[in-house]
């Protein structure tokens, strides 16, 4: 869903970018300092029961999070280092959010399913790009599922963001339980699809 759009995306955030580059930023400093303060924000607004608050500073950093590969591909620098430096911070950053509702929904929120179905968000969001990777390192492709890292971080969220407004908890507890389970289906679909690859080539 959220990969349709980057391509405007990118025209908008292009001034920026350029900025940043003309200051003598690196995409390598956006990577590594948005990742920092995604952590720390997930980490501490979270876990302290500001679920609005950090819905919306945490989708901002998503959303710039684009910024670091165009500042990378407009400066003619893009390579693997830095596609390999943002897809591993990223488990970073994605675990945090997790991470956090789980100390919340553990600690003072008080709601063990929540709090478990957050556990299994965290755990299956870890394992949905190691299928695709280690698909990838042994020569076949995965990039199949229904659950891609921005739809589910966007459904956490925005879902946190409306529980913090005054919305249900049943809300956010859904949200997981959808997410944990799309996550897994994704998990599946790309072991039958790296099988289904093995077979072809064994015949």
């Amino acid at each position: 869903m959220l990969s349709r759009l980057r391509a405007v995306w990118g025209r908008l955030m292009g001034p920026l970018a350029d900025g940043l580059l003309r200051l003598g930023v690196t995409p390598d400093q956006v990577t590594i300092g948005g990742t920092v303060v995604s952590v720390a924000l997930a980490l501490w607004l979270f876990p302290t029961g500001h679920l609005f608050l950090g819905a919306i500073l945490l989708g901002v950093f998503t959303v710039l999070d684009t910024i670091d590969g165009l500042m990378a591909r407009r400066s003619g620098h893009s390579g693997p280092w830095g596609a390999f430096l943002d897809s591993t911070l990223d488990r970073f950053a994605d675990g945090a959010i997790f991470a956090g509702l789980v100390l919340w929904y553990t600690g003072r929120g008080t709601d063990r399913l929540t709090a478990i179905l957050a556990l299994a968000c965290l755990v299956l969001g870890a394992i949905v790009p190691y299928a695709r990777a280690r698909a990838e390192g042994l020569g076949m492709t995965a990039n199949v599922g229904i659950a891609e890292r921005g739809d589910r971080i966007l459904v956490s969220l925005v879902a946190a963001g409306l529980v913090g407004l005054g919305v249900t908890r049943v809300l956010l507890t859904v949200a997981l339980g959808l997410l944990a389970a799309a996550s897994l289906v994704t998990v599946v679909q790309r072991m039958l699809v790296v099988r289904r690859q093995v077979r072809e080539a064994a015949s």
